[in-house]
C-alpha cells in the first residue's frame, strides 16, 4: 500500500521478525516504543502515522509545537519527528524547548530543500538527532527511527539503574555498596555502551560471568545473543572447532556444517572465560578474527565477516611484562579496558545486599517465601573467610533456603565449614590440611586434590575452582595417581 502527500511518498511494508519498534521488559513482554509526529499538515500527519503504526510504533501525533510540548511533558516517547515549520511554536521552538530540559528523546527534523541551513543549525547546536530533506525514501525515515528508539531507550535504562544503583546499591545481576563495587559499576555504565573490548579478572566464584552479562545488557547489543565459553572446559582438539565452526569433512567426526560461536554470537556478546588456558596456536588465530572480524571455518575456503564484541576473562591477574598463558599482543587487544572483581573476602560491608539480591531468584527456584535473614545468621556470614566467593555464599544461601522453606533464614539453617582453635590458640578450618617435613612436592600435590574433592562432594568442577586451575589439570592429575588412591 502507498500512502502520498504534497512533501513526500511512503510505503508501508511489513514488520522484521524482532520488530527493532519493540522492546522486552523486566516482565519478558514486549512493549512498543512512542513515536511523536509534529506535522501541521493533516495528509503528511495521517501518512506518516499510518505507516509508523505499521512499522510497529505506537504513534502520537501534534499539529503544533505547543501542543507537542504538552505530549512531551506527560508521556514517555523514544523518537520525535517535527517538521520546522510549525504554528504556535515552530520546530526551532520545541527543540529549544527540548535541549533546555535535557533527558528528551531524539528528534528527526523534516525540512524542505530551502530550509536546509536551518536543518543543519539545529542538529548542530540544538542537539536534533538527524534531519531529513523532503521528499525521502521511508526507509531512511524508518532506519533513523530505530537508532533513534534504541538510543533513547538506552538513555531511559541507564536512569533506572542509576537510580536502583543510588537506593539499593545493584547493578543488573551485580550488587553492593563498597566504594570498590561502586567504582566498578561507574565503570561498567561507561564502557558498556561502547564497543571496547573488556578484561574481567577476579578469583573464582566472584562473578565474572555477571559483569559479562550486564555489560552485554547495558550495551545497544543486549537484544542480541550473549554466548559463554568455558575455555578450560573445552579439549584442546575441539576448541577451534567450537569458536570458529567446521566444514563438513574438516577433520574425523565432521559429518556435517557447523557455526563456531563467533558466528552464533554476530550481533552480540562473546564472553570467552578463562582465556589464559587457550592454546598459543589457538590465540594467534583469535587476535586475527579480533582485527579483521572475519572468521574461516576449519576446512573452508572462504571468510565470514562478524559483528561481535569480545569479553574476556581469567581467574588470573595478568602483569605488564608477563601476562601469564597469553600472549602479549592478544593482552594488549583484550584489555583496552580491564576491570577487577576483588573477592568477597574483601568487601565483606556489601553481604546485606547480596543477600538481598540473592534470596528473590531463589525462592522462585525453589517455590519457597523466604522474607529476609536474621542479624545473627548475617553476623555468622561476615565472620566467614568465603574462599569460594559469591558463588559460595549463593551455595549456603540455597541450601538455606531450602531447609528454612519460609520465613527467617536463623543461624541453624545455615551450613559453613566452622572454625576450630588449633593447637598454638589460633583459629584453623576443620578441612585444612597438614603436611610432614619431607614429603615430596608430588604427593603434597596428590593429598591437597584429594582433600579438596572431599570437602565438595567429588565436584571436580568446584575443586578446580578452589585450586585455581582448570578442570582439565585436575582430570590429568587424577589419572596420573594410582587406582587404588582415585575418588570413585
Amino acid at each position: 500500500m502507498w500512502h502520498s502527500s504534497n512533501g513526500f511518498i511512503l510505503k508501508s511494508s511489513a514488520p522484521h521478525q524482532r520488530p527493532p519498534s519493540t522492546l522486552l521488559t523486566r516482565d519478558g513482554f514486549m512493549a512498543r516504543r512512542n513515536v511523536l509526529i509534529v506535522e501541521d499538515n493533516d495528509d503528511q500527519r495521517q501518512a506518516l502515522a499510518i505507516n509508523t503504526n505499521q512499522w510497529g510504533y505506537h504513534t502520537e501525533t501534534a499539529s503544533n509545537g505547543q501542543e507537542a510540548i504538552d505530549k512531551l511533558s506527560t508521556s514517555v516517547v523514544h523518537a520525535v519527528v517535527t517538521d520546522l515549520a510549525l504554528p504556535c511554536v515552530d520546530g526551532i521552538g520545541l527543540l529549544r524547548w527540548m535541549k533546555e530540559r535535557g533527558k528528551m528523546p531524539p528528534a528527526i527534523v523534516m525540512t524542505a530543500y530551502h530550509d536546509l541551513d536551518k536543518a543543519l543549525t539545529v542538529v548542530h547546536e540544538l542537539g536534533a538527532f538527524w534531519f531529513l530533506e523532503k521528499p525521502f525514501e521511508p526507509n531512511f525515515l524508518r532506519a533513523l527511527l530505530e537508532r533513534a528508539a534504541d538510543l533513547r531507550s538506552l538513555r531511559l535504562d541507564k536512569e533506572r539503574l542509576e537510580r536502583r544503583l543510588a537506593y539499593t546499591g545493584v547493578l543488573g545481576t551485580l550488587a553492593g555498596r563498597s566504594a570498590v563495587m561502586r567504582s566498578l559499576f561507574q565503570l561498567i555504565q561507561q564502557v558498556a555502551p561502547t564497543s571496547a573490548p573488556v578484561l574481567i579478572t577476579g578469583e573464582s566464584g566472584t562473578g565474572k560471568e555477571m559483569v559479562a552479562q550486564n555489560i552485554h545488557q547495558l550495551s545497544t547489543r543486549r537484544e542480541g545473543p550473549f554466548i559463554a565459553v568455558n575455555c578450560a572446559a573445552l579439549p584442546e582438539t575441539l576448541m577451534e572447532s567450537e569458536l570458529f565452526g567446521h566444514e563438513k569433512g574438516a577433520f574425523t567426526g565432521a559429518v556435517e556444517q557447523r557455526a563456531g560461536c563467533f558466528e552464533l554470537a554476530s550481533g552480540g556478546t562473546l564472553l570467552l572465560d578463562e582465556i589464559g588456558e587457550m592454546l598459543p596456536a589457538t590465540q594467534a588465530k583469535l587476535l586475527r578474527v579480533l582485527e579483521d572480524h572475519r572468521v574461516r571455518r576449519l576446512g573452508g575456503k572462504s571468510e565470514i565477516p562478524v559483528d561481535v564484541r569480545v569479553v574476556a576473562a581469567t581467574n588470573k591477574e595478568p602483569q605488564m611484562g608477563n601476562v601469564g598463558q597469553l600472549r602479549q599482543d592478544l593482552y594488549y587487544r583484550l584489555s583496552v579496558f580491564h576491570l577487577h572483581l576483588p573477592p568477597l573476602r574483601e568487601r565483606l560491608e556489601d553481604l546485606p545486599e547480596l543477600v538481598e539480591a540473592l534470596l528473590p531468584p531463589l525462592n522462585r527456584k525453589h517455590s519457597t517465601r523466604i522474607a529476609g535473614m536474621e542479624p545473627a545468621a548475617l553476623e555468622e556470614l561476615q565472620r566467614h573467610d568465603w574462599p569460594g566467593n559469591v558463588r559460595e555464599l549463593r551455595n549456603v544461601l540455597e541450601r538455606a533456603v531450602v531447609v528454612a522453606g519460609g520465613g527467617i533464614i536463623s543461624q541453624e539453617h545455615l551450613s559453613l565449614r566452622p572454625m576450630v582453635a588449633a593447637a598454638d590458640g589460633s583459629e584453623q578450618n576443620r578441612n585444612s590440611i597438614t603436611l610432614p617435613l619431607g614429603i615430596t612436592m608430588a604427593e603434597a600435590e596428590t593429598r591437597l586434590i584429594l582433600k579438596t574433592l572431599e570437602y565438595v562432594n567429588n565436584n571436580k568442577y568446584r575443586a578446580a575452582e578452589i585450586l585455581d586451575v582448570s578442570l582439565k589439570t585436575v582430570y590429568n592429575k587424577l589419572n596420573q595417581m594410582p587406582l587404588v588412591r582415585r575418588p570413585t
